[in-house]
Parts: structure tokens; C-alpha cells; sequence
């Protein structure tokens, strides 16, 4: 594991400011229907940080997704603005921090991709990085070409 950095970011109307520390070395690409539906783009970019390690000013808004697997996780966003802050377990444990809205989002390359298998097929300048096909503990896959 890589040293930590602090990142730091607020939502677009500025209600809500996140500061956490995470492992830059940690930041990971999803592709899943879901991110790709919810983000509104490709994929979905995150930077993993423990509870223990983020703050958070202001309230976010929560909507909870029953994701494939049947876990339950807690997505956050600015309720005034939609800015997208992160997901969670229903415990609160570990977040997903989207890269985004953070200040520091141009060091926070991914490292590796998950839900390849969902990856638009456009969606070539990763190849050379870890694909899973589902999650972290799934199989390596080559993104289509």
C-alpha cells in the first residue's frame, strides 16, 4: 500500500465540502450499468477511503442501491445541487469517494477496473491495466476491442 494523501473537494453549490485521507494507489474505474446510468457517462471513478479517515461538512442526500450481488449500498449527493460524493456499505465503513469533485482528481488515476465486462466497447486507453470482469475478486479480463 502507497502513502496516503489528503484530497479534499465540495459540491458544486459549495453546501457540502469532503476531505478524507486515501491511498492513490487505491482508485479504481467502475463500468457497471449503474455507474454508468447514475454518472452519466462511461464509468465511474473512485478513491476508496475508511470511515476513520473522511469528514464530511454539510448533509448529504442518500438513496440506497441493491446492487447484483444483493448488497445494499449507500449512494451520497449533494441534495441541492446533484453533485455525486460517494458510495458506501450500509455500515458506513468504507466509502468510494467519487474523484470528480475533489481537487486533486487529475493524481487520482485509476489503477484498476471493474465491471469490465460492462465497459463501453469504445473504451480502449485502459487495456494495459487489471480489468476484473464484476468486482475486485472476479476474473481478470482483456477489455473488448
Amino acid at each position: 500500500m502507497a502513502e496516503k494523501i489528503t484530497v479534499d473537494g465540495r459540491c458544486h453549490c459549495g453546501s457540502i465540502e469532503v476531505t478524507a485521507q486515501v491511498d492513490p494507489g487505491m482508485v479504481i474505474a467502475c463500468h457497471c450499468t449503474d455507474c454508468q446510468m447514475i454518472g452519466g457517462g462511461p464509468y465511474r471513478a473512485v478513491a476508496i477511503s475508511d470511515a476513520e479517515d473522511l469528514s464530511i461538512t454539510g448533509t448529504p442526500s442518500e438513496y440506497i442501491k441493491v446492487a447484483e450481488s444483493g448488497n445494499k449500498r449507500i449512494q451520497a449527493f449533494c441534495g441541492d445541487c446533484g453533485t455525486q460524493l460517494y458510495a458506501c456499505d450500509e455500515n458506513k465503513q468504507q466509502f468510494n469517494i467519487r474523484t470528480g469533485f475533489l481537487n486533486q482528481s487529475a493524481v487520482l488515476v485509476p489503477k484498476k477496473h471493474i465491471f469490465a465486462s460492462s465497459a463501453l466497447h469504445w473504451i480502449t486507453d485502459i487495456e494495459d491495466d487489471p480489468c476484473f470482469e464484476k468486482g475486485p475478486g472476479s476474473a481478470l479480463i482483456q477489455l473488448k476491442q
